[in-house]
């Protein structure tokens, strides 16, 4: 049977990146991801400044900023009743951009392939065993394989950790709706959160002709959230939206013995904020650097993953917490940001950590 060193399920930024410095770094690399590259992905299509030194390294940033994106360079919270705070963001080289995931995630995957990873798309994970010699069986359509590690990079219904009983409950409390319509005139450089009566909505430019349009509310409230939004941007009745549930669910442990898992499957966070590329990205570097280690004997290599896995989302998580709020008691949403519009500098203090490195 032959043996990979580590075999990535999910090709998407957090299993591209580990799999393009396992590869850069040596080891045999193997991705399994289920669908065929490019192809879109709800998202709030933001880069957060806090990933540019991981695709730095990755010697991406200047093929990433010669795609169509827009430099977003404040965001805008606005409240029920209408009242606005607009918090400015860095400019200039670490500047927050938008992208389509169609070009973001297929120039990843892409350079994990260049640095010699093996790509497997349309591939999809039927079980998954450990073997007598304590490596991983991994069974797909029609073919049998061994991995020295496996790395659950395949979203917040990860599989890899479905198959080894290790998926938390869902909280189906709420759905997401995103779709890519024309940019509006005027709208700016600028990504807004707007808190609504239903739940709230995320928009960002995402090139020159096209704004990420996002919905986040209760199964009950979704179609009038579609409503307004046909409303207020003139869509049409049979406009197409891409979506996503649930966006809550427990996190699951990080590491195993020669098991981990990175983005999304480990934990789930708001799809809209900028958070999640650079939660991808980084853990993704995080666990290819434990993974070389360990690899090479350095046992203590796992328990320095998972702290810094833990240390990534420190202090970080604010804005995850305020748009749960923001569907499940839209109202408390709005009269918290109308109390930071007399006194904004809690808010400038958090976002400000939110878009630096740890």
């Amino acid at each position: 049977m032959e043996v990979v060193d580590v075999a990535i399920v999910g090709g998407g930024p957090a299993g591209s990146t580990c799999a393009a410095f396992c590869a850069a770094a040596g080891l045999r690399t193997l991705v399994l991801e289920r669908e065929k590259f490019p192809r879109e992905k709800v998202c709030g299509d933001c880069i957060n400044p806090a990933g540019w030194p991981v695709l730095q390294r990755l010697e991406l940033e200047e093929e990433i900023r010669n795609c169509p994106h827009a430099s977003l360079d404040a965001v805008e919270f606005i409240a029920i009743g209408g009242q606005k705070l607009r918090i400015d963001l860095p400019r200039g080289d670490n500047s927050e951009i938008a992208i389509k995931r169609s070009l973001f995630d297929h120039l990843l995957l892409n350079r994990a392939r260049t640095l010699g990873a093996e790509i497997r798309e349309e591939t999809t994970l039927i079980a998954l065993d450990r073997t007598a010699a304590k490596n991983w069986r991994i069974d797909i359509v029609r073919e049998t394989f061994a991995a020295r590690v496996v790395v659950g990079a395949d979203g917040r219904n990860s599989t890899v950790a479905r198959l080894r009983n290790l998926l938390p409950r869902p909280e189906r409390e709420r759905v997401a709706l995103q779709a890519h319509i024309p940019l509006p005139r005027d709208f700016g450089n600028r990504i807004v959160l707007q808190f609504l009566p239903e739940g709230y909505s995320g928009q960002a430019p995402v090139n020159d002709r096209e704004l990420n349009l996002c919905l986040v509310g209760a199964p009950p409230t979704i179609s009038s959230l579609r409503a307004w939004a046909e409303q207020e941007f003139k869509l049409p009745a049979d406009q197409t939206w891409r979506t996503i549930t649930p966006l809550t669910r427990a996190p699951v442990s990080v590491a195993h013995e020669n098991l981990f898992f990175i983005g999304d499957a480990a934990r789930v966070v708001e799809p809209f904020t900028g958070e999640g590329i650079y939660y991808a990205v980084r853990s993704g570097q995080l666990a290819a650097n434990a993974i070389v280690k360990i690899l090479r004997g350095e046992q203590s290599a796992l328990r320095q993953f998972v702290r810094a896995h833990r240390a990534m989302y420190r202090g970080r998580l604010w804005v995850n917490r305020l748009a749960r709020t923001a569907v499940l008691s839209p109202k408390t949403a709005s009269r918290f940001l109308q109390v930071a519009r007399f006194s904004p500098t809690i808010m400038r203090l958090l976002t400000t950590k939110i878009v630096r490195p740890n």
